[in-house]
């Protein structure tokens, strides 16, 4: 069975952006139109296009970065749902899946695939389409020539038959190989993958190569490909639950400091350490705060206690720009008695990326700490340190962030910046400026010469 979620790089753009999926949007790559949506394919926008044309085409397009691992992320919750009904889960690209056809599962293929359909639906995921075959060629076909929201069942046996009135232009989802093989097939006048079924084996192989001849093969439902089920991702999240609820900061940070170290022990058992860790807090069964808090190294459990009391302290009060920044990042103010803590790993990175330099890092560790216990006083966003970004003058090449915590959403340092000042900066900046006054200077030198600093 395989689960086909059509324009997934456009879907999950959108969903990032928080865009509506009813709006005509493309995925650019290299200034060429990737993924186009429906909206868009019904204003002429095509896969392919240069950007300029596709805009000519649909003045109302959006266009957005692609973004392969964005995609995954977003492809996670189709898999994870698709588990839940038949473990096996093989994700063969984002936006496409394959499983075991779970027929003796669900008493048929045809109800296997209803009750695919249903779950993905009741998930958010509204355009899915199901296919179920003898291969998985013919399995990935039959997905796409599916209705929204339906499945096409090809009988046992059937896959030749229903292969054989399909155009080649179908072979294209192979990539660079596929669309060159589109080309040579037209303009040998084979239109239907019946066509190619129908040549020889061996003057295929002669003519278009091992490639060629696989595809022959698929052609005629001979393909009989494997897949990789993958192994289901661990469960890494941590909570604490407390009876009854605490309405004390100290309590809820000193109760934690156990599930911390326990969420720090099994993320180290799996040889994975968190960078980004996002903390919720729960109160009569809903998140009142929640937060996603990132490190520059690696989260450990005092670290993680830090932070739920940072979290859970912000509600106080506080003005200016820590509180905007506050508003920005945090989702509601913790209100009433807690009743559960939950560590929740956002990013995760393997442990060896991550191995402590050959002397240790005791007096980076020490810093850190001391620097926390100044947080724990004055607040969290009071301690910052500046980093580096990009701008024209240089307080706009400066940026405060809060100690402990990653940068992000700099503006770009390669980028150009007309109207920046030079390097390198001066050392001394006088308040008024002294007046300045060059000249040639008389010498063995040739008329060309050309005055430098320090010449007059």
């Amino acid at each position: 069975m395989v689960v086909w979620c059509p324009d997934w790089s456009v879907v999950a753009a959108l969903e990032e952006a928080e865009g509506s999926l009813r709006s005509p949007a493309a995925v650019l790559h290299a200034n060429l139109v990737e993924v186009c949506n429906g909206p868009a394919r019904a204003e002429g926008v095509r896969r392919g296009q240069r950007r300029r044309d596709a805009q000519a085409r649909c003045p109302e397009l959006v266009l957005l970065p692609a973004n392969p691992d964005r995609d995954a992320r977003a492809f996670e919750r189709v898999l994870g749902i698709i588990e839940d009904l038949r473990p096996g889960v093989a994700a063969l690209r984002p936006g496409l899946l394959a499983v075991r056809a779970p027929g003796s599962w669900y008493g048929t293929e045809t109800a296997a695939a209803a009750t695919a359909c249903q779950a993905l639906v009741d998930g958010g995921v509204w355009d899915v389409r199901v296919g179920i075959a003898d291969d998985l060629f013919t399995a990935e076909q039959a997905a796409r020539t599916a209705e929204v929201q339906s499945w096409v069942v090809v009988d046992e046996g059937g896959s030749p038959a229903f292969l054989r009135r399909l155009p080649v232009h179908v072979l294209q989802d192979d990539g660079p190989r596929g669309r060159e093989l589109v080309g040579l097939l037209q303009r040998l006048g084979l239109r239907t993958l019946g066509d190619l079924a129908d040549l020889p084996g061996d003057a295929v192989e002669h003519r278009l190569g091992t490639y060629g001849a696989s595809v022959r093969r698929r052609a005629r439902g001979e393909e009989r490909a494997l897949f990789a089920a993958r192994t289901p991702p661990p469960e890494l999240d941590a909570d604490v639950v407390f009876e009854p609820p605490l309405d004390s900061v100290e309590a809820i940070t000193f109760s934690s400091r156990t599930t911390a170290e326990r969420f720090v022990t099994q993320l180290a058992h799996h040889q994975l350490v968190a960078t980004g860790v996002r903390v919720e807090a729960e109160a009569d069964g809903v998140v009142c705060s929640s937060r996603t808090w990132l490190h520059p190294r690696h989260f450990s459990a005092r670290d993680l206690v830090d932070r739920v009391h940072w979290q859970l302290q912000s509600a106080g009060s506080t003005s200016g720009a820590a509180s905007a920044l506050r508003a920005r990042k945090e989702t509601g103010a913790v209100r009433a008695p807690i009743e559960r803590v939950r560590f929740v790993p956002e990013v995760v990175e393997p442990a060896a990326a991550h191995g402590e330099a050959l002397w240790g890092s005791a007096s980076d560790d020490l810093v850190e700490r001391g620097v926390a216990r100044v947080q724990g006083m004055v607040g969290f966003d009071a301690v910052r340190r500046p980093v580096l970004q990009g701008g024209r003058s240089p307080a706009a090449r400066q940026a405060l962030v809060p100690w402990g915590e990653r940068a992000v959403d700099l503006r770009p340092v390669d980028r150009p910046w007309p109207g920046r000042v030079p390097g390198p900066a001066p050392v001394r900046v006088f308040a008024a400026p002294p007046p300045g006054r060059g000249r040639r200077r008389r010498g063995t030198r040739g008329a060309g010469h050309r005055p430098r600093c320090g010449d007059g």
